[in-house]
């Protein structure tokens, strides 16, 4: 059956890899189940099943930002499964330009950070690139300590420099005067860990399972419920489901109430605006483009309406995309 939607979907020049219709499997399997398994577990399975069918319909090349083991690594693979083929590549940079080139069907980037809020780097791109975003992955981001030896006989822990601030707390407290190394990411740290003697390494799950390591001490990270959110890019657009967000870039003429004026359309089309982000729009000097996130899909008529009225007060305006709600 697969095989013959594949063709289907081929011979009308449509992706394997629907959002909505992934969006809507999750929600029924979710409404209908009874236990004993969770909801969560239960998606678990149908991800794997629904990826298996799409590396039979097309094999998906999916590109994120390695190496592998890293936290896009783990969004990707929990958007898409184990089926499909993985691209690691440098840089955000990289991933946008895997799949412009079509090298890549999709790419997986950070979006924003709970917190350390929006990710600069990838708000950057969406100004020079037309890819949209077709789909977002909420990742719960928990650090764990990994090693091939006790706790008791660490001498030395490696890991990002970002993730080591996030665990400083729990460090001092319980590896009190170990030496803590600074490396470029968490699977470097891994690497490390598993050639050296008495080492240990700060990482994800994968990274252990990847690298052979044990895990010492799960979710060491200072604050819980820490969250990355990632993007999706494709070049094609998700269908309306009924629960969807809309992404769009825009800059307005720098004058007394600009700011004021481009809210007033989604007040009044009642729209709720989920982010709000600014970035140098690097043509000007002092101006911005303006990110903002809003529910609802831009074919809905609301929403329609109120990016019509924002558009005569916008010197630039682009659609990045509108796509099922996480």
């Amino acid at each position: 059956m697969s095989l013959k939607i594949g063709r289907l979907k081929a011979k009308a020049n449509k992706s394997a890899y629907s959002p909505g219709r992934e969006s809507a499997v999750y929600e029924k399997v979710v409404a209908q189940n009874a236990g004993p398994l969770s909801g969560e577990s239960l998606q678990a399975v149908y991800r794997e099943i629904m990826s298996s069918c799409m590396a039979l319909e097309k094999p998906l090349k999916i590109a994120y930002m390695g190496p592998p083991a890293s936290f896009s690594n783990l969004a990707a693979m929990k958007k898409f499964g184990s089926s499909v083929k993985y691209v690691p590549v440098d840089s955000i940079i990289d991933v946008f330009a895997e799949v412009e080139h079509g090298r890549s069907d999709y790419g997986v980037v950070p979006i924003e950070n709970s917190i350390e809020g929006a990710i600069n780097y990838t708000l950057d791109m969406f100004m020079e690139s037309d890819l949209k975003i077709c789909s977002e992955i909420s990742l719960e981001i928990s650090h764990n300590l990994l090693a091939k030896c006790p706790m008791g006989k660490i001498k030395r822990i490696y890991s990002n420099p970002n993730v080591i601030g996030q665990c400083r707390m729990w460090l001092e407290a319980n590896l009190p005067g170990v030496e803590i190394a600074e490396v470029t990411s968490t699977t470097k740290a891994a690497e490390l860990a598993v050639k050296e003697k008495y080492a240990a390494s700060i990482g994800s799950s994968l990274a252990a399972k990847c690298y052979g390591l044990d895990i010492l001490a799960a979710s060491i990270e200072d604050m819980q419920h820490n969250m990355t959110r990632f993007l999706v890019i494709g070049k094609v657009e998700s269908k309306p489901t009924g629960r969807d967000k809309t992404s769009v870039m825009f800059s307005v003429k720098d004058r007394v109430g600009a700011l004021h004026d481009m809210l007033v359309p989604f007040r009044k089309q009642k729209i709720n605006l989920t982010k709000i982000e600014s970035r140098p729009s690097k043509k000007k000097a002092w101006e911005y483009c303006f990110f903002v996130d809003m529910e609802g899909h831009h074919d809905d008529r609301n929403v329609r309406k109120a990016i019509e009225e924002l558009q005569d007060i916008c010197t630039t305006f682009k659609i990045l995309g509108s796509y099922p709600v996480s």
